[in-house]
């Protein structure tokens, strides 16, 4: 074999390794087989917090005595549109303001501790029998930025969302994201803690972090490919416009 052919092999044999390994950083789950991961659903449920929109609506036996505590044109931190169930907002204090009860400490608590709160306030005075109160959360957001086909502030209105749904959601990592260096940001008691989740294994399958909660932002890095791109794009930039400056000029003379 001469030595032109060898040099042919070993190009061709580089050229399958580097696309054997850009194939693994631009795929999700490398060699997972199959396999089966029970959801981690512990404290999956958000704490509320200041600013926190929620729905509140109560029902019992009595629909005349329940109306009142549905009250259809409120002021204040109470608003109501249409048919839906009153809206509160948590304010700065962590209050709401409920109807007869007064003022209610929201914040630090779940959606299930107000409720049970509420619903014994009721029943302790005397208020409604067999109260049943429903708690909504409304403002249930996260955002997702960067190497995604569709960069956005997403809404769930069904309170559960996965890692993997909101990117869906977000249209899907670009060929240029780093799949193996997801940032999360999410903040909790007044701290913002930074997570890196690699997607190209299954342990997010397990990960406390497989499920999003309120407020959480994800970050999608680029890759050494998009970064040199957009390097050598800067770099020739100049370049390309003189050459066009000097082609207009060349043909307008």
């Amino acid at each position: 074999m001469t030595k032109f052919h060898k040099c042919i092999h070993l190009l061709v044999a580089v050229l399958f390794l580097t696309s054997c390994s850009n194939l693994k950083k631009a795929t999700y789950f490398n060699n997972v087989p199959d396999s089966q991961f029970k959801s981690n659903l512990d404290n999956l449920e958000p704490v509320l917090g200041p600013n926190d929109l929620l729905s509140i609506s109560v029902s019992s036996l009595n629909a005349d005595a329940t109306e009142i505590f549905n009250p259809a044109n409120t002021s204040g931190s109470i608003k109501n549109n249409d048919n839906r169930a009153p809206e509160y907002l948590i304010d700065e204090d962590g209050n709401i303001r409920f109807p007869f009860l007064g003022k209610i400490k929201a914040a630090g608590k779940t959606k299930q501790d107000l409720r049970e709160e509420i619903t014994n306030e009721l029943i302790k005075r005397k208020l409604l029998v067999e109260p049943i109160v429903n708690i909504r959360y409304l403002n249930f957001k996260v955002s997702v930025m960067g190497e995604v086909g569709n960069p956005t502030v997403l809404t769930v209105s069904t309170e559960k969302v996965s890692l993997l749904e909101a990117l869906s959601l977000a249209g899907d990592l670009t060929i240029y994201a780093q799949r193996d260096n997801v940032l999360l940001i999410r903040e909790e008691n007044g701290i913002k803690n930074l997570t890196r989740i690699d997607l190209t294994s299954d342990d997010i399958f397990t990960s406390p972090n497989y499920y999003l909660k309120p407020n959480d932002v994800i970050y999608i890095q680029p890759n050494e490919s998009k970064v040199a791109s957009t390097s050598r794009l800067i770099t020739w930039l100049p370049v390309i416009i003189s050459a066009l400056s000097f082609g207009i000029i060349a043909i307008t003379r």
